[in-house]
């Protein structure tokens, strides 16, 4: 074996993995929010995660990748243990799609001609030239993902049909036979098999390269099964480096991973060597198909699937005898592992709940810090000063985390979405940060020995309760993701701001007429102030809910459009107006 074939092999396995990363990026493009459902799905029924586990695997086409994603899910508190057992065992099971793709470059040149045409030489290049037609013509991004699954399938095949040829001339090579019959061995060649996959971290694209073998150099069902194992065990080594650094429940995940497959392998291998020690098996001696291994590779994990399905509990429990408690675990989760950008759609939608979670604070301080106005309470204005804590960890984690997540490929829709969070962020952290300066009044007014004048009170109520109800539509809006909502907030957030400059009219007359004090003048006046920016940033996040179903909306040109032919705009802001009237609380108005 000469340099220049060492280098079509590693160009070969180079083709061969990019491929599987281009298309699985493709599919998931394509799965979009539905990866994400299937994902919200997943319940402590076994079964129903056992399928949701193969089927996303299937998408993903790495069962590591899958394990590593359920690491950070983990890690973030967004799944418990318990509920990623089963889906490990599907995921094992779902990653033997591969080795079928892989198994069509064994049909002959001189089969039938249906059949031919499955052969991935025969249609490999027609799927390559329509999917970079539909990447350069379409204007769909969906198409344009499904033109690049095209191309990454035709990579991924060209990329097994150069490792095969790669390989040819080794069928010639006395030492190449010398090292087979080596491999005869079942532990020599189990081990070769966990080493291999080991080093490419790929079980995918290990049985990839023992199909290319096949190919070329007669390889026998008995020395090809203990190789399968071998890799099926290898794979472990992504979930385990994977587990570095993140808390113990996390930990636990990657092993599980390595628990379930020791156990598979701990009872096939043995049962294998006993088996064919014992019984001479004459299809141990003839050669294996890519279509066997396949085969075998499917077979081996539903067989393992379903003997271990039912002790999802056990192995669970071993993971957590294994890897006990520490102090690192009384340690908060993250709030978005950075494992979670392997998959970046549902990186985006677990960005988008974790939003909500922020939001719900928010909520909390601003519904609380209101009502401080009028009676304060010291447990309510502690939580409130750590829920403001809580609220800027929240914009400094999604911030960093968006800002990563942005730099992959995404689609448009996804590349969208992640505007909006990036602006929304902002919006609710500003948001919270007024509500502490309402907290802080609230605590100089209680401290203070003159109170504010009954038609003050009665005009800040109405402002209260206004900018309370636009408050309520924008966080509704964009939890439903509510356009119709959203358009509400305009109107609303209008009026807001002409009772706000009608209210400080009135109260500088009555800071006139002697009815107020300038120490509460000054309370009063950035209490106002608080509740306008509070509207305006709740019409930022309802905008942000409209612009996300039309990208072509410029957010200026449509807050300074001609609002007076609006008639939906007109009609909501007559009635909002009538509804928060200050006119009738003070002769002067």
């Amino acid at each position: 074996m000469d340099i220049f074939m060492i280098f079509s092999l590693l160009g070969g396995l180079s083709f061969f993995l990019y491929g599987i990363n281009l298309m699985s990026s493709g599919l998931e493009k394509v799965a979009g929010g539905k990866l994400e459902q299937m994902l919200k799905k997943m319940t402590s029924n076994p079964a129903k995660s056992f399928i949701l586990g193969a089927v996303i695997t299937a998408i993903i086409q790495s069962s590591s990748a899958v394990t590593v994603m359920l690491i950070g899910l983990v890690n973030s508190g967004i799944m418990t243990l318990s509920r990623t057992v089963s889906v490990i065992i599907g995921a094992n099971l779902g990653t033997t799609i591969t080795a079928w793709m892989l198994s069509l470059t064994a049909i002959q040149a001189n089969a039938g001609f249906l059949f031919k045409l499955l052969k991935p030489e025969s249609f490999s290049p027609v799927l390559a030239f329509v999917g970079i037609i539909m990447m350069l013509v379409a204007k769909s991004n969906r198409r344009k993902n499904i033109g690049s699954i095209f191309i990454g399938f035709a990579i991924l095949m060209y990329g097994m049909e150069m490792m095969s040829g790669a390989m040819a001339p080794l069928a010639d090579m006395p030492s190449f036979r010398n090292t087979m019959i080596a491999f005869t061995n079942p532990i020599l060649g189990f081990l070769v098999g966990m080493i291999i996959t080991m080093i490419i971290q790929s079980s995918s694209a290990s049985i990839g390269i023992l199909q290319a073998l096949t190919l070329v150099a007669g390889v026998s069902w008995g020395v090809a099964i203990p190789i399968i194992l071998g890799q099926n065990l290898g794979t472990c080594i992504s979930a385990v480096l994977a587990s570095i650094g993140v808390n113990t429940n996390a930990k636990r995940v990657a092993g599980v991973h390595v628990i379930y497959n020791i156990i598979s392998v701990g009872v096939c291998f043995p049962l294998f060597m006993i088996i064919t020690g014992i019984i001479d098996i004459p299809l141990m001696q003839k050669n294996i198909s890519p279509f066997g291994i396949a085969a075998f590779h499917t077979v081996y994990n539903i067989f393992t699937a379903f003997m271990l399905l039912p002790f999802a509990k056990f192995i669970e429990s071993l993971a957590v005898k294994f890897i006990p408690d520490s102090e690192e675990n009384k340690k908060n989760n993250v709030l978005l592992d950075d494992r979670l950008l392997l998959a970046p759609s549902f990186a985006v939608a677990e960005s988008y709940r974790q939003t909500l979670k922020m939001a719900e604070i928010v909520e909390y301080n601003f519904i609380n810090s209101t009502k401080m106005l009028k009676s304060y309470h010291q447990k309510k204005a502690e939580q409130i000063k750590d829920n403001e804590i809580k609220i800027d960890t929240y914009e400094d984690k999604l911030d960093a985390f968006l800002l990563k997540l942005s730099g992959k490929d995404l689609s448009e829709e996804d590349n969208n979405k992640i505007s909006q969070l990036l602006l929304v962020i902002g919006d609710f952290e500003r948001i919270g940060d007024h509500a502490t300066y309402i907290l802080k009044i609230a605590e100089k007014l209680k401290e203070s020995e003159s109170k504010l004048s009954q038609d003050a009170i009665d005009e800040l109520k109405v402002i209260v309760h206004a900018v309370s109800e636009i408050f309520a539509m924008a966080m509704e809006a964009y939890r439903a993701d509510n356009v119709q909502l959203a358009q509400e907030a305009e109107p609303l957030e209008a009026v807001i701001k002409k009772i706000v400059r009608k209210v400080k009219n009135h109260h500088i007359q009555r800071l006139k007429d002697g009815l107020c004090t300038a120490e509460n003048s000054f309370m009063y006046s950035d209490l106002l102030n608080d509740l306008r920016r509070i509207a305006a940033h709740c019409g930022n996040i309802a905008t942000s809910v409209i612009q996300l179903h039309d990208n072509t909306l410029d957010k200026h040109e449509y807050n300074h459009r001609n609002k007076d032919e609006d008639l939906q705009f007109v009609s909501k802001y007559q009635d909002y107006k009538s509804r928060y009237s200050v006119a009738h609380l003070n002769s002067e108005s």
